[in-house]
């Protein structure tokens, strides 16, 4: 497995990746993580994930945005923005690859934190991402509940 810079020759594949129709809320499409991306490309860090030359997944990590209502200066965290592992591709490990490589760039860059948000619901991420460390801080933001695993 590996992480990939999204590229022209590889950003029609990133497009193509869907989860399956019972997750597409809880995750928005490539697409727009894309547009986010080149939106803010200080803080956003997109990547296609392989398995050998097969795209199955898309991940993508935040760093140093201002937190809260204020977006208070003195609180920059980093973390998960997204990701999307294709529906036929779940259940294989890639997901679990991908947080521990977004955590590890994140490490790479100085902080001893990793924050995620995620839709509080039955059938959601939440168990997955207790699995790999993260604990809810209790925060919410835009809806979601905001978990967080030390480095």
């Amino acid at each position: 497995m590996r992480l990939a810079e999204i590229t022209p020759k590889n950003y029609e594949a990133a497009l193509a990746l869907s989860v399956r129709p019972d997750q597409q809320d809880l995750v928005a499409p490539v697409v727009k993580s894309l547009a986010e991306a080149y939106v803010y490309p200080d803080h956003a860090w997109p990547r296609l994930i392989y398995d050998g030359d097969r795209p199955v997944g898309f991940v993508m990590a935040f760093h140093d945005i201002a937190w809260g209502p204020d977006e208070n200066p003195d609180d920059l965290r980093s973390g998960l923005w997204r990701l999307n592992i294709a529906a036929d591709e779940q259940g294989k490990g890639y997901g679990t690859y991908a947080v521990e490589a977004v955590c590890a760039e994140i490490r790479s860059r100085g902080h001893t934190l990793a924050y995620v948000t995620y839709e509080p619901r039955p059938g959601g991420p939440a168990p997955f991402y207790a699995r790999l460390g993260f604990r809810e801080t209790g925060e919410t933001a835009d809806g979601e509940s905001v978990a967080v695993r030390n480095l």
